[in-house]
């Protein structure tokens, strides 16, 4: 597996997953009852932003990598 595929895929996963259980921890703290979908949505919306801004700074520092090899 590509390393940028790699990462976007763990940052995805793992950020989404997070925000989404604390977010629910939240909710069930204060008296709502646990709701799937909420979950599902937060954790893809929030996961693909972090993926997106992995793959921005990923592709940033490889950049500035090979400016400084030439």
């Amino acid at each position: 597996m590509k390393p940028l595929i790699k990462l976007m895929t763990l940052t995805f996963l793992l950020s989404g997953l997070v925000y989404a259980g604390l977010l629910a921890g939240f909710d069930y703290s204060e008296g709502s009852e646990f709701k799937l979908w909420k979950f599902i949505f937060n954790a893809c919306f929030f996961g693909l932003f972090m993926a997106l801004m992995a793959r921005y700074n990923y592709k940033k520092q490889n950049k500035k990598k090979e400016i400084s090899i030439s």
